[in-house]
């Protein structure tokens, strides 16, 4: 696992917690999740919580950016509801995250402690999906 920390976006971390301050509400709604795009976008979304195992907000926010023709993420975060502020994706979103973004930097950290660190340093030694498919012909 590699130690290297890139530029801490605050500004994706506003947006986030705007996000989750003014659009979470009551228990469908917990977590708020902001990415930038490559060309500058920024691109939020929130989770659907559901006893079933809804999606988080990290996915929620993948569908939502090819929604507004965004495919190439930079950087993302997640910020909890009632000021709980960043937290890291859970194993699931870090799986999928790597999958779609190889390249993705992801803010992580408490406080005076945030910094921004690749997927992979989240995802030791990981499964990488696209790895393993077979070239189509």
């Amino acid at each position: 696992m590699t130690t290297q920390t890139h530029h801490v976006d605050h500004e994706l971390i506003q947006a986030a917690a705007h996000v989750a301050r003014t659009r979470c509400r009551g228990d469908n709604h917990t977590m708020a999740a902001a990415a930038r795009a490559r060309d500058g976008r920024i691109v939020t979304a929130v989770n659907a919580y559901h006893f079933t195992g809804g999606p988080c907000a990290e996915l929620v926010l993948i569908g939502a950016a090819a929604a507004q023709g965004v495919y190439d993420l930079d950087t993302i975060v997640a910020v909890g509801d009632r000021d709980r502020g960043v937290v890291p994706p859970c194993g699931r979103c870090r799986q999928v995250l790597l999958d779609y973004f190889p390249a993705l930097k992801v803010i992580v950290g408490e406080g005076d402690r945030v910094r921004t660190v690749p997927i992979t340093d989240l995802l030791p030694e990981s499964y990488v999906w696209a790895d393993h498919q077979l070239d189509a012909e």
